[in-house]
């Protein structure tokens, strides 16, 4: 899609001029700043949020959540299954997130401000936030406030998590206190690949948005997390009810769903990632119908997490987790809002539609798979709410069924950082060959290198460190972000 939009604006470049198109000096598949538009660059600028977020991170995060291991005799993913990450592994998604997403972000915010296009600049806003806050959870600081300065500063300063999320929750209230009903709004129609223009929805989103930042902060900043859930409820906020995805993609390479690319495409063989036992056997043991959906079979067969070295045969039988080209990447899903409406009811509103709103997140989740979930969460069901149990055991019930949920849609970054944030699911303090193991309790890799150690975050990658001089020091992957429990 990207390659479309810059191919389709080259060609009116190239026709138009014939002195431009003679220009040794210019590429003319490449438009000048001034050819561009908010409604040209935003669609750009999401597909490279989508790529990287859906495609290479989903990736990291799925084998960091443990839906699925690296296959034995293969060797794509085992640094990842490993902990063995060195700062040179995500270069890629760090510069395109940088120079590619928020750049073009920036570039839409300024065009629509300038202009009192306040669609697009809503848009934006919350894209730009959505994508900052990914690379500040998965790195506890980055280059924010001095970002976006061009050649002016080349050794932008490092700003800390906390200082970031409160700068994206203002920028966003900003956003959403602008005058929609002005002239000078454009209709962003098909230009908006994720609600088709329905800025009612984006809203929705900025407010669900500022809601899973808020509930990120409940560790370390409960106070402000608690102020800023009820101010959202008491102003009446609305929040997601559907799913806030880019959906359109096809079977034609570079138009197809990023992990499918990354996972199968690029690699030419579907066998890479392989089902875990840490997921199969919870599903197992509740009788899960999504195992069909997730691995193409009732009962899936498994290898245990990050035993790729292993030369048990048996392992080339086990399950592979089911991906298409046609795939979602979800930003935030229907499921995924729900739970986190469950969670904000239960820690602040005595339980109020807690329950209500973790059933919809439920049979959200199974819906999004074509399952029913409706005996699942029925009294007495395999997930029915805890309604007498402890605050705890209702956030753990909450927490795991949105684990549960976040393979589908590309989306399963989120898995980890939630339970880097809540602890759940549940360290096992044994290996899942043992006999005391506890179906869907995370152990530690076979092969991990980290002491025993869970990975909470990125290292600073090279591209930083050899260009920015403001880099801050090595941090072990092993350390915990500002909000982590």
């Amino acid at each position: 899609m990207k390659k479309f939009l810059f191919i389709i604006t080259g060609s009116v470049i190239i026709f138009s001029s014939c002195k431009r198109q003679l220009d040794i000096n210019r590429d003319p598949s490449k438009p000048d700043l001034s050819q561009g538009s908010p409604s040209l660059v935003f669609p750009v600028a999401v597909m490279s949020s989508a790529g990287r977020i859906g495609g290479d991170l989903t990736i990291l995060g799925g084998i960091w959540s443990e839906y699925y291991t690296q296959a034995y005799s293969s060797n794509q993913y085992k640094t990842i299954d490993a902990y063995n990450l060195q700062n040179t592994d995500y270069n890629g998604a760090y510069t395109e997130l940088y120079s590619g997403a928020i750049n073009d972000y920036q570039y839409v915010l300024d065009k629509s401000n300038a202009s009192g296009d306040w669609n697009y600049f809503l848009m934006a806003t919350v894209m730009k936030a959505y994508t900052v806050e990914v690379l500040a959870d998965l790195y506890d600081k980055v280059p924010y406030s001095q970002a976006s300065l061009g050649t002016t500063n080349l050794n932008p300063a490092f700003d800390d998590g906390y200082t970031i999320y409160t700068d994206l929750l203002k920028k966003i209230d900003e956003a959403l206190g602008k005058d929609f009903a002005a002239k000078t709004n454009t209709p962003p129609g098909a230009n908006d690949l994720i609600f088709g223009g329905d800025i009612s929805k984006w809203k929705k989103f900025a407010n669900t948005l500022k809601l899973k930042m808020y509930l990120r902060m409940v560790n370390a900043k409960p106070a402000e997390a608690e102020a800023g859930i009820k101010k959202l409820y008491s102003d009446g906020a609305a929040f997601l009810d559907v799913n806030a995805a880019v959906t359109g993609y096809t079977e034609t390479p570079d138009k197809q769903n990023p992990f499918y690319a990354y996972n199968i495409q690029r690699l030419n063989v579907g066998t890479n990632l392989r089902a875990s036992r840490t997921f199969t056997s919870w599903l197992a043991a509740n009788g899960d119908p999504r195992s069909e959906a997730y691995f193409g079979v009732a009962a899936p067969t498994a290898m245990h997490q990050g035993d790729y070295t292993s030369t048990d045969p048996s392992y080339g039988t086990t399950a592979v987790f089911v991906q298409s080209a046609t795939d979602p990447v979800e930003f935030i899903s229907l499921a995924e809002s729900y739970f986190m409406q469950a969670e904000a009811r239960e820690r602040y509103f005595g339980g109020v539609d807690a329950q209500t709103l973790y059933n919809d997140g439920v049979l959200a989740a199974f819906d999004a798979v074509g399952n029913d979930g409706s005996t699942f969460v029925a009294p007495g069901g395999k997930y029915a709410y805890p309604v007498a149990g402890t605050l705890e055991q209702k956030i753990e019930a909450i927490i795991v069924q949105k684990w549960a949920s976040l393979p589908f849609g590309s989306h399963s970054l989120e898995a980890f950082f939630e339970r880097n944030r809540t602890g759940y699911p549940k360290s096992s303090t044994v290996y899942s060959t043992d006999l005391n193991y506890i179906p869907g309790q995370l152990v530690y890799s076979k092969n991990g290198v980290t002491g025993g150690k869970f990975p909470k975050r990125l290292v600073f990658p090279d591209v930083e460190r050899s260009r920015n001089t403001s880099t801050p020091a090595e941090v072990p992957l092993t350390t915990p972000v500002w909000w982590a429990k």
